[in-house]
């Protein structure tokens, strides 16, 4: 019979197959996918300013490339790794030419301290151990964490749910967070003390939300240092 974390690992892997690859990356041309990746991508890279000059990252979850890219083109060296051969598929159709590697982020195949910073993106929501993954981030990031993730006391994380509720879809098995227990979860997790910084944004309207500390903001980007 097969463990309790094969079937995990294959689940997950059947979340993110073909059939959603294919289309995963169309969100992102609507009206609304425009405006969130304009405005998550101004926080994550406030953030990404902590952390110093440009040099390696791990991004755990890649999936199509689309942050990879994005990360790529502000200077980073990225190495992509995922659990679904069916998304890195997809990454190397949008363009992605760098190093891509199918791995669980419970299990990354990756040497100790191997890079500056690991970058996991809409990724802790449907992993089925948070604490097991950020412990094995911590391990191959050298200066910290750097997070995107779906917020549990937000319009877009009731959003999904209800959507969930009336048809399965990716995030009929997704967990959210608060900000809180993202910071929580980040400081037990490390091995060493950390200094975590945080924002969200996509809160309706249009300030420039991407620069403030609302806990009821939709998607939070968390940064989390190696003192």
């Amino acid at each position: 019979m097969l463990s309790k974390q094969w079937k995990s690992k294959m689940n997950r892997e059947v979340l993110f197959d073909g059939r959603v690859a294919s289309h995963y990356e169309d969100w992102f041309l609507t009206v609304s996918g425009q405006r969130a990746d304009r405005l998550e991508k101004a926080l994550l890279q406030r953030l990404l300013v902590s952390f110093g000059s440009p040099t390696d990252i791990v991004e755990v979850g890649y999936g199509t490339g689309h942050f990879g890219r994005w990360l790529s083109g502000l200077g980073w060296h990225v190495v992509g790794v995922d659990l679904s051969a069916s998304m890195l598929t997809e990454a190397r159709q949008h363009g992605d030419d760098g190093l891509l590697m199918i791995g669980d982020a419970l299990h990354l195949p990756l040497v100790t301290g191997c890079c500056d910073l690991a970058v996991v993106i809409t990724v802790l929501e449907f992993l089925p151990n948070i604490e097991a993954a950020l412990r094995e981030t911590w391990r191959v990031a050298r200066r910290g964490i750097l997070l995107g993730v779906i917020n549990r006391h937000s319009l877009l994380g009731w959003g999904y749910r209800q959507q969930a509720k009336k048809a399965p879809t990716v995030y009929s098995r997704a967990r959210f967070f608060t900000p809180g227990e993202l910071k929580g979860m980040l400081q037990c997790s490390a091995p060493s003390p950390v200094t975590v910084e945080w924002g969200t944004t996509l809160f309706p309207g249009r300030l420039p939300w991407e620069r403030l500390r609302l806990p009821w903001g939709g998607f939070i980007g968390m940064a989390a240092r190696r003192r």
